[in-house]
């Protein structure tokens, strides 16, 4: 393989997972904004989304290589659609969070599965082509409506409440991390598990922000949140972008 393809996904850092963090607050919030705050309801803003979200990845896929504006763009709309998902999907076809916890599991199992055929790596520093590009955006998605998913039955199924949930959540993606720097576990398995539990760490923070007090949150607008954290991923992506050609010399890995 020519070692001298770039990768097209981000390189890992702190930032990178305070604006994959803060990008999921925003999917919550902007999700039910436009939903209930807007009276678009669950179906036209899942196909509203839904189309954006086609729009942007089209535009990222042109790019053949990390472009941070048109990746984080695609993040915050991913993170949108797969929370619209797992809603219409519960809401509107009763379907259980546990039945889609496990269906959204198995799916990404089977994709893993499928990707790992194709391309004999599952390494995010070597998505170099558009099969393996492909496939990472896919399960992305499925991260996002899993994660979705298992943070609705922590806090809500389950009443554990959007503090403790925060707790829960924050905690297996140190643990994730603590057992990555002690090799228990590789590069990949930590780097899904950290990626699907942001998914409900953002939605907590974002419940706790926008509820009410006397459902055990702060009470804060949901155009107060989303302004705020708007602000902190442009401000983000735009220091990521003018670092571009410092990010875009990782070398990547041979499968």
């Amino acid at each position: 393989m020519d070692t001298k393809l770039v990768n097209r996904v981000a390189s890992l850092g702190l930032l990178f997972w305070v604006v994959k963090i803060v990008s999921t607050t925003v999917g919550e919030t902007a999700a039910d904004y436009v939903s209930t705050n807007l009276n678009f309801g669950l179906t036209k803003t899942t196909i509203l989304m839904g189309v954006v979200t086609i729009l942007v990845a089209i535009l990222n896929f042109r790019q053949k290589k990390y472009f941070p504006p048109t990746y984080w763009a695609l993040i915050v709309m991913m993170s949108i659609e797969g929370t619209l998902i797992t809603d219409i999907l519960v809401e509107n076809i009763s379907v259980s969070l546990l039945t889609l916890d496990i269906i959204f599991s198995i799916s990404m199992g089977l994709l893993f599965y499928f990707w790992n055929r194709k391309e004999h790596t599952l390494s995010i520093h070597a998505i170099n082509n558009d099969s393996r590009e492909k496939f990472y955006w896919v399960i992305v998605l499925t991260t996002f409506a899993l994660g979705t998913g298992v943070g609705d039955t922590v806090s809500e199924y389950l009443k554990v409440g959007y503090l403790y949930s925060l707790i829960i959540f924050g905690s297996i993606f140190i643990l994730a991390g603590a057992l990555y720097f002690s090799k228990v576990i590789n590069d990949v398995l930590a780097f899904w598990i950290a990626f699907i539990v942001t998914r409900p760490i953002g939605a907590s923070l974002g419940d706790l922000f926008i509820q009410a007090p006397n459902d055990g949150g702060l009470g804060i607008s949901v155009a107060t949140i989303n302004i705020i954290f708007f602000t902190v991923i442009i401000a983000s992506v735009f220091y990521l972008t003018i670092r571009l050609p410092k990010n875009t010399t990782d070398k990547l890995e041979l499968p």
